[in-house]
């Protein structure tokens, strides 16, 4: 099962003086006392070391209270301890992170298309992430918006556990787990005050 709420920490927006593995640490324990149960950690632009490290901080900050899941890297995933790893199109495949992981960690994939999500429902993908829903901000080059409309299609092409990411707030977070999602992932929208939006994103989701 997923939770309503996937939380995505990005260190690109997180500000701060001092060391990056303990900002992203402090933030997602924050995370955390707002309610959050599954994080994933996503650096596009980080030094292996670097991602290594937050990722060791994260896991010696939250426990085993928090699943974990490290963005492209299935080898920094097993590394850190973490709980399963999230892969791109443009990244290893399903089939080869799960080929690194074995079968008691979790794989999810990213969809941007119902051709995409039909294929990666032929994967053994624990999960699988469609969007960007709506327009998003938190990433340089993002694929075209699917909409609800393109939740609706991926909910009728797979029976896998379905996240919808993308421009994703408290908003709008409701009419996308209406359109069949089983959980929203959030970047932007937990920034600020992590425990209180966290928490308020939960009250929306029920």
């Amino acid at each position: 099962m997923l939770p309503r709420l996937y939380a995505i920490i990005d260190p690109a927006l997180l500000s701060g003086a001092g060391d990056q593995a303990a900002r992203v640490a402090a933030f997602a324990r924050e995370l955390a006392k707002g309610g959050a149960t599954l994080i994933q950690y996503r650096n596009k632009a980080g030094s292996g070391r670097q991602m290594l490290s937050d990722a060791r901080a994260l896991r010696r900050a939250l426990g085993s209270e928090v699943r974990l899941i490290m963005n492209d890297r299935a080898d920094l995933c097993l590394a850190a301890g973490f709980d399963g790893v999230h892969v791109g199109q443009e990244d290893l495949s399903p089939e080869g992170a799960r080929a690194v992981l074995g079968d008691r960690l979790w794989v999810g994939v990213s969809t941007h298309s119902v051709e995409q999500v039909i294929e990666a429902d032929q994967t053994s993908a624990d999960y699988i992430a469609i969007g960007p829903v709506f327009a998003t901000a938190s990433k340089q080059n993002p694929d075209p918006v699917v909409g609800l409309e393109g939740v609706r299609a991926a909910r009728a092409a797979t029976r896998k556990l379905l996240v919808a990411i993308g421009g994703i707030t408290r908003v709008n977070c409701a009419s996308v787990i209406q359109a069949g999602a089983d959980s929203v992932a959030v970047i932007s929208d937990l920034v600020h005050g992590p425990a209180k939006s966290v928490a308020a994103f939960l009250r929306v989701l029920g």
